[in-house]
């Protein structure tokens, strides 16, 4: 799915230094079309970069003041005007000088500028070379830099620049309120020009939804995922919905309690590949009925639903069993292991599974999925209590590709089960979050896992600054977090600094 971008003020702007599922706010709607926007970038790379100050090619040395490189720094008050404005002169976009800028400024002729200077405005200016240095700033700075000058706009506003980002659009910043009292729906144009094919549609009625088809000129063909947050969206609405926009292969439903199964049923279309559909109160197992019958070609499906039961495991056709290599269960409380055999047999092709939450899922279950689903890489049992160290050898034994596995708040997994897991040599990312029991002894099982790339062992009380000091012999390492662990100290991320060089350790 695409990370996403919200509608906000400029006031609203906050550091760029989020969580990996965070957002950034971003502008408002301008009135030279520019869209506005909160982000979630996508990819770690980009995640990465959203925490770092951005850097540029040395062609471009101007000073501190005078470009936003990070998305707070406004373009705004003299140092833009003495910078970037006499820069571009003429190039400024008629009837929209920078933001700030005194209305005497504005009617100053244009600047006679030296040699130096008007090379360097032809550099700012040059497509080419925008085309390449624009790639190094984030999404929410690229946002910023768009209200600069019309060539800047031009070449920012090419939809290469927003790939895998997704405006978030709030049901109340959809409308402009006319002097008559009436209201108006929002210009989306600037959004088209960057060509989203991903939006995400909160707090929205049927009414808006359809407003959004009518004023999006890609909708109908163009948008593939949608995301609906907190909706009101009814039976009807949804049906209009994936009528109309015949490009749609990615939904997102969330807590939207307004439409039924019936809906589902009227509604799913089969060119649907990934369904999502969490805290929806209306969604039991005659929704799961609907979804195996209607979506031939899913390739991907999340649920989370308390009244899902074992028998809906069991509806899956022989279509799905070949094309859906997804399949993640969180919260659903009343699927037992019976409901994994129906799994298991149903969807044989999974390399991506997750139950986290599943309360009632015990070792025999995980040695169900372990038998029959050879082909995980990636494995969920996070906050599953029930799950002990024999899990944990069942998955050693046969899991023989898996590369992430979650174990998040199984807190009666010791030493004992990670002693089974060194064995992995495929493993690279381990998430052992809030397990009591594991102490110094357990870690040294792990320090001959040199395929690990990532590990988290927040929130493990026994852990010591003894035991966490071995870790240095995982020199592949590339994140380590220690997370509210007492055994972390300033002198142990000092000590990591030194031998750890190349990994990211997260206090």
């Amino acid at each position: 799915m695409f990370p996403m971008l919200n509608m906000s003020t400029p006031s609203e702007l906050k550091s760029p230094c989020v969580t990996r599922n965070g957002m950034v706010k971003l502008p408002p709607s301008q009135p030279n079309g520019l869209g506005s926007a909160s982000i979630t970038k996508g990819t770690p790379a980009a995640k990465n970069r959203l925490c770092q100050s951005s850097s540029v090619p040395s062609i471009l040395p101007p000073p501190p003041s005078s470009l936003p490189y990070h998305h707070h720094h406004h373009l705004d008050g003299p140092s833009m005007h003495n910078s970037a404005a006499s820069l571009l002169g003429s190039d400024m976009e008629p009837g929209m000088p920078l933001v700030g800028l005194k209305p005497s400024l504005r009617q100053l002729p244009p600047l006679t500028l030296p040699k130096p200077m008007l090379l360097e405005r032809q550099l700012v200016l040059d497509e080419k070379l925008l085309n390449r240095l624009l790639w190094y700033f984030t999404t929410a700075e690229k946002c910023v830099l768009a209200q600069v000058c019309k060539t800047w706009r031009k070449v920012l506003y090419q939809p290469k620049f927003w790939e895998a980002v997704s405006p978030i659009l709030h049901a109340k910043e959809l409308y402009t309120l006319l002097p008559n009292g009436e209201k108006e729906f929002v210009s989306l144009q600037a959004f088209a020009l960057r060509g989203f094919q991903s939006f995400c549609l909160v707090g929205v009625s049927d009414l808006d939804i359809c407003e959004f088809i009518d004023n999006y000129p890609l909708s109908k063909k163009g948008v593939r995922s949608v995301s609906l947050k907190r909706s009101t969206i009814t039976d009807a609405g949804l049906e209009v919905m994936l009528e109309q926009m015949q490009g749609l292969m990615h939904l997102e439903l969330s807590g939207c309690n307004d439409f039924t199964e019936a809906g589902l049923w009227s509604s799913l279309n089969a060119r649907l590949t990934s369904l999502s559909v969490s805290d929806c109160i209306n969604v039991a197992d005659d929704a799961i009925a609907a979804i195996s019958q209607l979506l031939p070609n899913l390739s991907e499906l999340s649920l989370q639903a308390y009244h899902v039961t074992d028998t809906a495991m069991a509806y899956f056709t022989a279509k799905q069993g070949y094309t859906t290599h997804t399949l993640r269960l969180h919260s659903c409380w009343e699927i037992t292991n019976h409901g994994v055999v129906n799994m298991v047999h149903s969807l044989p092709n999974l390399t991506a599974l997750s139950l986290s939450g599943c309360s009632k899922i015990t070792d025999d279950g995980v040695e169900l999925v372990a038998e029959n689903l050879r082909k995980l890489r990636s494995l969920d049992l996070s906050w599953c209590p029930r799950i002990t160290d024999m899990a944990l050898e069942y998955i050693a034994c046969d899991l023989h590709k898996l590369e992430e596995l979650v174990l998040d708040r199984c807190v009666r997994i010791t030493d004992t089960g990670l002693g089974y897991l060194s064995t992995m040599s495929s493993l690279r990312s381990l998430y052992l979050r809030w397990c009591c029991q594991v102490q110094d002894f357990g870690l040294q099982h792990l320090f001959g896992m040199r395929s690990l790339r990532l590990l988290s062992l927040a929130g493990c009380p026994l852990l010591t600054t003894t035991g966490l000091s071995g870790l240095i012999q995982l020199q592949e390492l590339e994140e380590l977090e220690l997370t509210n662990c007492p055994g972390a100290t300033a002198e142990l991320f000092k000590y990591y600094s030194q031998h750890l060089p190349h990994c990211m350790v997260i206090e």
